[in-house]
């Protein structure tokens, strides 16, 4: 019994994630004809046409929002490993005064909703003029807490007589974090940029917010554009939902390898 009522769930659960995909193959009039009565036809489509997805990518200039989030996106990984690197490095290694002040603003950092702070940051990234610039894209997504979270964390459980062996050999501290460190975390600096990228390649209020000029839009705010004030493209939108869809699911496949490394030993005597 409870196994019949798991496979009805999650037949339930899936059902709309294949009415979208089988729906951006389906004639854009079709999407809704079909829906009443329900039948077999709601979900499975008498005719399949990649119309959606030509319209979506030559038409709508939705390959330029798209390129604007793989390159905003790029950008803040690689910044935003730097810089998580750096801060979970120095709460995680050094002893300083306040140091578990600072790790509890950090932590206190990722638990406050962006919608909160949204509009006055915008305010002040137009005041600075970062209002339609890709610096005023990515700076938000550089600095995320629960990413320096993950890192230090990790960077506890390395043994600290590693660090030690590495300063009796004359390795200096940016020396020690690179070499030794981050080459021992794998694991945690793939999760870490996939939060980086997930948050930057979900954005939705802070594009809409910063940026007024279409060339440099996001995907998730050009794939909205799909919804007019009278009428909707579903078609367009469902093949958009399609691909935005497909890039995160491919990157945790991509990356699900390194999820499950052991975390290193301690091999200290």
């Amino acid at each position: 019994m409870l196994t019949t009522i798991a496979i009805v769930l999650g037949v339930a659960f899936v059902l709309p994630a294949v009415w979208i995909l089988l729906g951006s193959f389906r004639p854009n009039l079709e999407i809704l004809t079909t829906m009443s009565p329900l039948s077999w036809h709601t979900i499975i489509p008498s005719e399949l046409t990649l119309e959606n997805y030509r319209r979506l990518l030559v038409d709508s200039g939705f390959t330029r929002a798209l390129f604007n989030s793989f390159f905003v996106c790029l950008v803040s990984v690689v910044m935003g490993l730097l810089m998580s690197s750096l801060a979970a490095y120095a709460v995680a290694v050094f002893t300083f005064p306040a140091r578990n002040v600072v790790f509890a603003v950090i932590v206190i950092s990722f638990m406050i909703p962006f919608e909160a702070i949204a509009i006055p940051l915008a305010q002040q990234f137009t005041d600075w003029g970062l209002g339609n610039t890709y610096v005023g894209l990515i700076l938000p997504g550089i600095g995320n807490g629960l990413a320096i979270f993950n890192l230090r964390q990790h960077f506890l459980s390395i043994p600290a007589s590693y660090r030690e062996a590495a300063m009796l050999d004359g390795a200096s501290e940016p020396r020690i974090l690179f070499s030794l460190y981050l080459r021992l975390s794998g694991p945690a600096l793939t999760n870490s940029a996939l939060l980086i990228f997930l948050g930057q390649w979900t954005a939705y209020l802070w594009p809409l917010l910063i940026v007024s000029d279409n060339d440099l839009q996001l995907a998730p705010v050009a794939l909205a554009g799909t919804f007019g004030e009278h009428a909707a493209d579903y078609g367009q939108n469902f093949a958009g939902a399609v691909v935005l869809s497909l890039v995160p699911a491919f990157s945790v496949f991509v990356l699900q390898r390194f999820f499950g490394r052991l975390s290193i030993g301690s091999g200290e005597k």
